[in-house]
This record gives structure tokens, sequence and C-alpha cells, in this order.
């Protein structure tokens, strides 16, 4: 997986690059992101950390936001990701109250109480400075919801699988609790190790990507 992880890379590496908070307009409405962290490197360059799209139609703005820039870690699994590495590298017990997801009213009915909310925003906000610190990101255009979720799981089964994409020592996610964060070195516990691009599928993407 050497040769297309590496190619995948490239390809990403010529995209115009955003950090956080960015220009909306510069967004395309439907697509797929390719996230980097400061320190990452992999193929004599920046590390690809986590591959990401949207379902809805029109959404990836709105995706985006969930992610980097709405303080609100039950809307995104990688915002939680974050802290509970975070919590975790600080041995703060806090971690056993950020996995409660208070999403639907019956939740926030059954836990709001047991929950130091003034420390959770406390924590939100550790969340959102160390990604405004640390990441960058890069996306191109896919229309279609099918075609975007198959390139999404391709790239990320890619990157998995890819022997030379190693974090660093210092890598962040090597905290979590989550094993497949640990052990794939990527923000990401679904589409792991399952179909990776060959040779061809590669060339396609570049096409796409390329226009």
């Amino acid at each position: 997986m050497s040769f297309e992880c590496r190619t995948i890379h490239k390809l990403a590496w010529e995209l115009e690059r955003h950090e956080f908070p960015f220009d909306e307009s510069k967004i395309p409405l439907n697509g797929i992101y390719v996230l980097f962290q400061n320190g990452e490197e992999g193929h004599q360059g920046e590390r690809i950390v986590r591959v990401g799209t949207h379902t809805g139609e029109n959404q990836l703005r709105s995706r985006l936001k969930q992610h980097f820039l709405n303080q609100n870690k039950d809307r995104s699994i990688f915002r939680k990701n974050i802290g509970r590495a975070l919590l975790s590298q600080s041995n703060d017990t806090f971690l056993e109250y950020w996995e409660l997801d208070l999403t639907t009213s019956k939740a926030k009915d059954k836990y709001s109480h047991l929950i130091d909310l003034d420390y959770q925003k406390t924590i939100e906000e550790k969340v959102s400075s160390f990604i405004e610190c640390n990441f960058s990101f890069c996306m191109f255009e896919v229309k279609e919801k099918e075609e975007r979720l198959k390139i999404e799981s391709r790239i990320i089964s890619t990157l998995s699988w890819c022997e030379e994409c190693k974090p660093s020592e210092n890598w962040l996610g090597s905290a979590s609790p989550k094993s497949k964060i640990v052990e794939s070195g990527l923000w990401l516990v679904n589409e792991l190790y399952k179909t990776p691009f060959n040779t061809d599928d590669v060339e396609q993407l570049s096409k796409l990507i390329k226009g």
C-alpha cells in the first residue's frame, strides 16, 4: 500500500490548505476533507491523520463546523476523540463523564445532573484550542453521496494498511483510550483495514481531484 498511500499524500499536498477558523466561501458544498496535524510526517512530508466526508446533501461546510468550530463533542466524534485523548493523557477522571452523550432529551434528563457542565465547557475550549493550533486541512469536491462514501472508505483503508505512515512519538492519539486510534495512527475508528485503493483507483482519484 506504500505506493498508493504516497500518491494520495502527494495529491493532498498539492491542494489549497486551510486552517481554523476557515473561510466558508472557499469550501465546496459537497466533498471530502483531508486533515493534517503539526509534527506528524509520512512519505517525506506531512502525514494525513484523518479523512472525512458527509452524508447530507450540501453539508460539507456544516460538517467541518461541527468538527472544528462548534463546541459540542456530542455532534462530532472527532472532537470527542480529541477530548478523550487529552483527558486520558492527564489521567483526568472527567473522562468518564466526557463519554456520556447528551444529545437526546432523555439522556439530558438522565445524566445532566451528574456532569460538571462548566468543566465540560473548559474541556471543549481546550479541544477547540488544540484543533486551531495543530490542524490544517484540504478538500476536494465529490458531488454524489455514494461516490463520496466509497472514496472516503478506500482512502482510510489505504492509509491504515500503509507501513510507512506511522505516528510520531509525541502524537496525542497515542494517549487515546480507543485502541483503533492508537494502532492505526489515525483519528478514526471506522473504515480501517478494509478495501484499499489499487494503482488504477489512485489514477482515477487523481483525475477526479485535478479535474
